[in-house]
């Protein structure tokens, strides 16, 4: 787990929220807004491309002041992008980021949705985003959340009318959008859908602008703001004791892999939509003018607000209990609604009110955190009413299988019921895997067979137990709960896990990308994890053509669960250069398994058990490299001191208070990890040391950092001559690359760099390069974007005393671990250049 720091103001008041694997316990002050919500019959849903395009001011505000029901749709899971947390990237970074939306949203209030389409990286522009996802079907997961949320409401991040602007996923958010407001309610379109929603016409769409749209404050101060609709957002909630936005700096605070940490505001803040298209309002004195948000929108709604309004208006903040009657008649009338839609989510609201106002406890929990398909598990069920009013816990249901066991059990004021029960699993039943990887996804498209799950935030949880509460000795209201594991933390207290459904075995790779610089064989580890007792079964390698293993297969047996057992292969390569990819095959009682398991664990989401199909990438390199001592100073996370290790070099992690000239003299060169000025604020005392090294004749290596916003850089003298990072990047990893200086050393020593070496790149070519250098620097390499100037500053190189300073933008922390024959030749010339001999296998070869 790694150490967070929180606002004062969340250990005050959101604290529940903080241990984001507990269940939510509400307070008095909750329960009323709650009520409040209950009764506002409208909805809004806020579109973007990515976690943290959000705007948690507004949609905190559409919750927490408007009560109107919320939800954000971002089309990706921003799996393309960087982690300043960890080492997550990719799929699994996608997970992160989503649990870290859904720790938002439980802050600010809102819902949280996502599409299909997968964040490839950044895009410059919409035509290329949607080449390369695939349009038709985002637009229709966007026509399908618009159909299953119903919003009355739409507002984008973005401008749908300014393509090439800013990000291409940006700009696309916005023209699908602007396009699905009117598909959604054509029947015609998507049709397929209709089996499971109804076609629904939103009222009006909207584009949440702000001065930063305008270029400048000045500009947007100019505007004719005619077609604005501006409001004040800033507003102070008494009942929370914070304002709106230090509710919404808390929950934008839940994107910690993007650094995205904010102190809580107070004061005014106006917040402007743009009115794009539907039905225009005759002023601006609300967003829903001309909209029923109250419960006679729906048929015989009536009596619900009359009876809700009253309850609001009286409500007893000592003791909520006193509304259980009210809110029980409210329960049996929202049961008999003809609207499908409103009775489901509503009926879900009240429920949740009645068990707060009841003080009611209730909770599943299994004896371990995980079982596998087909065995028998043990729940513990604790029912406790905190209140005077006469509860009958009257029966339990196991799902699924609707297994019933009858109770009748009076719950007596603060007296504690606790029931064992065993459940058996189908052996059918289906892993817990987040969905969307559950099938090997395309370079823009993740793909999901089960198209009920489309959209939804993370897969339904397999196991839950339904506790059948009667009240007022007539009325039965269903209360389901899903199952969990808790236990205690010496540390920490109480934990709670997610239970999952989990195969008996899974193997992993101890290294993703297995490199052989020669033809000599190398062992390759695989680590077997026992998920149950007793396990016993053999393992074999699917290997590549031209690859050879031995032994063919290797028998295991483990005793206990969660107990690892490590066997090691030996590969032999074949004698040209080659890259595949081998696979595990773990063999038990008939059955086959090939799956990996990683635990994704932080303190502010729940831990993510991730099962993914097992691979590493095995690759022939026929690389040279001199200098055997590597030191790494670690930035914002990534994988290239494993990667270095692979080809041969000794790599020590330097804490940063260990950056001393002395100490720095003992490596061959030093690498300063992505984005390490920006995340270790160390380093601003300790570039004197880094620069002297290299004057008196070491070698160091940095790669991409970024300026801050207001374009200011953590460290003045981030290299011994002028030097000044820019925005530029190359997003087409199979641009063209010229190079400029074909005899430099880092072109020809020791590895000769060839077209054929920038081929298999993934994502991207790099990013954050710099635009102007001094004159002693030596820019090797030229690309660009199609349509764009050639970008130079990508690899810049430059003698200083008797050393080397070298400045990379190229993405090596995602090429290296890829391993991409070509990045690991350019890097490791990185590392040997001034130097004189090289080793090759167990050979040193003077150059």
């Amino acid at each position: 787990m790694r150490k967070i720091i929180f606002f004062l103001i969340s250990a005050i008041f959101f604290t529940p929220c903080l241990k984001a694997q507990q269940p939510k316990k509400y307070t008095a002050t909750e329960i009323y807004e709650a009520i409040q919500k209950l009764n506002f019959l409208g909805s809004v849903l806020y579109v973007a491309a990515h976690p943290d395009d959000e705007n948690t001011r507004l949609i905190s505000y559409l919750s927490n002041d408007l009560k109107a029901r919320t939800a954000y749709l971002s089309l990706t899971r921003g799996d393309g992008g960087q982690n300043l947390i960890g080492t997550e990237l990719r799929e699994l970074l996608g997970v992160l980021r989503s649990e870290e939306l859904l720790a938002a949203r439980r802050i600010d209030g809102g819902e949280q949705f996502f599409t299909r389409a997968n964040d490839f990286g950044y895009s410059k522009h919409p035509d290329e985003t949607l080449s390369i996802w695939d349009k038709e079907k985002v637009l229709s997961d966007v026509v399908l959340t618009i159909r299953n949320f119903r919003p009355d409401i739409i507002i984008n991040r973005f401008d749908h009318r300014s393509p090439g602007t800013t990000h291409g996923h940006h700009t696309s958010s916005a023209m699908l959008t602007y396009e699905a407001f009117d598909l959604s309610g054509d029947p015609t379109r998507f049709s397929d859908q209709l089996s499971n929603t109804i076609a629904w016409q939103p009222k009006r769409l909207f584009f949440n602008t702000s001065w930063w749209f305008y270029g400048s404050q000045k500009n947007f101060n100019k505007a004719d703001k005619t077609n604005l609709f501006e409001f004040e957002i800033g507003n102070y909630y008494p009942l929370k004791g914070v304002s709106n936005n230090e509710i919404a700096a808390l929950s934008r605070s839940q994107h910690r892999s993007q650094g995205f940490g904010s102190i809580g505001s107070r004061g005014n803040q106006t917040e402007y939509l743009e009115f794009l298209k539907g039905e225009k309002t005759n002023g601006k004195a609300s967003l829903f003018e001309g909209i029923n948000t109250t419960w006679t929108r729906v048929k015989n709604g009536k009596p619900i607000e009359v009876i809700l309004k009253d309850i609001e208006q009286n409500f007893n903040f000592r003791d909520p209990a006193e509304h259980l009657p009210q809110l029980v008649k409210a329960y049996r009338l929202i049961e008999n609604i003809e609207d499908d839609y409103w009775r489901s989510l509503k009926l879900k609201e009240i429920k949740r009110i009645i068990e707060a106002c009841s003080g009611l406890f209730l909770e599943a929990v299994a004896d371990d955190a995980s079982a596998n398909p087909g065995d028998k598990i043990n729940l513990t069920l604790e029912a406790i009413n905190r209140s005077d009013t006469p509860l009958m816990l009257k029966s339990v249901i196991a799902n699924p299988g609707n297994r019933v066991q009858s109770l009748h059990k009076p719950l007596q004021n603060n007296q504690r019921e606790n029931i064992s029960l065993e459940i058996p699993l189908a052996k059918s039943m289906a892993y817990t895997v987040p969905y969307w990887l559950t099938e090997k996804p395309e370079l823009g498209m993740y793909q999901v067979k089960d198209k009920s799950l489309v959209g939804k935030p993370e897969t339904p949880r397999g196991l839950s137990v339904t506790f059948n509460m009667v009240y007022d000795n007539s009325v039965t209201i269903p209360i389901t709960k899903e199952v969990v594991y808790k236990f205690s933390d010496p540390a920490k207290g109480e934990i709670y896990q997610p239970f999952e459904i989990l195969p008996p075995v899974a193997a992993a790779f101890e290294d993703k990308v297995n490199i052989f610089p020669d033809a000599q064989a190398k062992e390759v580890t695989l680590k077997v994890k026992a998920l149950k007792d007793n396990i016993a079964g053999r393992i074999s390698l699917e290997i590549p053509e031209g690859w050879k293993v031995s032994p063919a297969t290797i028998n295991f047996s483990i005793n206990n669960k969660k107990e690892e057992k490590t066997v090691t292969f030996q590969i032999t390569p074949p004698a040209n250069e080659n890259v595949a990819t081998i696979k595990p095959l773990v063999r038990i009682n008939g059955d086959a398994y090939s799956g990996a398991l990683i635990e994704i664990a932080y303190d502010h989401i729940p831990t993510q058990t991730v099962l993914i199909p097992s691979e590493a990438k095995v690759v022939r390199l026929n690389i040279e490299k001199a200098g055997d001592h590597i030191g790494y100073i670690a930035g914002a996370g990534d994988a290239i001191p494993e990667s270095l290790q692979q080809i041969g070099y000794n790599v020590i992690t330097i804490p940063p208070e260990d950056i001393t000239l002395e100490n720095l003299q003992r490596f061959d060169a030093v690498v300063v990890g992505i984005r390490a000025y920006n995340v270790v604020d160390e380093l601003k005392f300790k570039q004197k040391f880094l620069l002297d090294y290299v004057n008196q004749g070491g070698t160091i290596i940095v790669q991409y950092n970024t300026t801050w916003r207001n374009g200011d850089f953590p460290v003045k003298n981030l290299a011994p001559y002028q030097l000044q990072l820019s925005r530029d990047r190359v997003t087409d990893e199979n641009s063209a690359v010229e190079v400029l200086t074909q005899n430099h050393s880092l072109i020809n020593f020791p590895n000769k760099i060839s077209q054929s070496d920038f081929n298999g790149w993934v994502q991207e070519r790099g990013l954050y390069f710099p635009n102007k250098w001094g004159d002693e620097f030596t820019a090797v390499l030229s690309m660009h974007d199609k349509g764009e100037s050639p970008k130079k500053g990508s690899l810049l190189v430059a003698r200083y005393g008797k050393g080397y300073y070298i400045y990379t933008g190229l993405s090596f922390f995602r090429e290296l671990p890829a391993g991409v024959p070509g990045a690991y030749k350019l890097f490791t010339n990185m590392l040997s250049i001034g130097k004189k001999q090289v080793k090759t296998g167990n050979k040193n070869i003077k150059g």
